[in-house]
């Protein structure tokens, strides 16, 4: 007996709530140059990206239209940033790659320097955002309890704020699909389409995979690392940051990859 096929997810609040259809399995790992290692269940990663979406609506009133640039590596807290503003029908904003500038890049700071690009900031280094509006400052390391520096006046600090939220999915306001989800350099990406180029960048890999993404790759962007690993999670299969590359073959066998990219 053939079972049905599964209905490609309309929105990243469908993506994520297949995720806790099957709670305890991996689905967002991390492997930091400092030999850190982090893996977060469906369960788990629904509940920080539901916390997060909370606090960007309630705190920041993020909707469609809102433009959140994330100034952050890739990492899997950046991945926990960017779905919840996709969830909050927010744009994601990213830094100019290797260089790169564009409508999307981090703002010079400095006397007479324009306006950030964006609504809210989202940083590890506040300094470098001396014009943002609206600031939250992130701390990458997974046991911080505090943001470790110096926090500007009416900034957010992150590791402080997010656990206060509901892990329950509060009020987010109504999506609009013809918005931009995705903004880098000479890229924007809608709501609408985001989940079909995911749906396409996964054909070829194998059936719900586990995909080794090596962030170490020169040609590898943050854009590359965002569709890719929702790509794996639309696919109903989880996601491996790499971010070594003397060890990712041995990586990448232990965590029995299917995929590499």
């Amino acid at each position: 007996m053939h079972l049905p096929a599964v209905e490609p997810p309309t929105s990243i609040t469908v993506v994520l709530r297949r995720l806790t259809a099957d709670p305890g399995r991996p689905r967002l790992t991390w492997y930091g140059a400092d030999g850190e290692r982090v893996e977060l269940s469906g369960h788990v990663l629904d509940n920080w990206v539901v916390k997060t979406t909370n606090l960007l609506v309630e705190e920041f009133e993020a909707g469609p239209g809102t433009a959140v640039l994330l100034d952050l590596p890739p990492h899997w807290r950046t991945v926990v940033w960017a779905f919840a503003t996709w969830q909050a029908g927010a744009t994601v904003l990213v830094p100019g790659a290797r260089g790169e500038r564009g409508p999307a890049a981090v703002a010079p700071s400095g006397p007479g320097s324009p306006a950030e690009p964006a609504d809210l900031v989202v940083c590890t280094d506040p300094a470098a955002h001396p014009r943002a509006a609206s600031l939250v400052a992130v701390s990458l390391p997974a046991l911080s309890r505090r943001f470790d520096g110096v926090l500007p006046a009416g900034a957010i600090d992150a590791a402080t704020s997010v656990m206060t939220y509901p892990d329950r999915l509060g009020w987010v306001p109504a999506p609009d699909g013809a918005l931009p989800a995705l903004v880098s350099p000479g890229l924007g990406i809608s709501h609408e389409a985001i989940l079909e180029l995911a749906l396409e960048r996964g054909r070829g890999w194998s059936d719900r995979p586990r995909v080794v993404i090596e962030l170490g790759r020169t040609t590898r962007s943050l854009t590359d690392t965002l569709l890719d690993v929702l790509a794996s999670l639309v696919a109903d299969g989880s996601a491996v940051l790499v971010d070594r590359t003397d060890d990712a073959d041995a990586l990448a066998a232990m965590e029995k990859g299917t995929d590499r990219v």
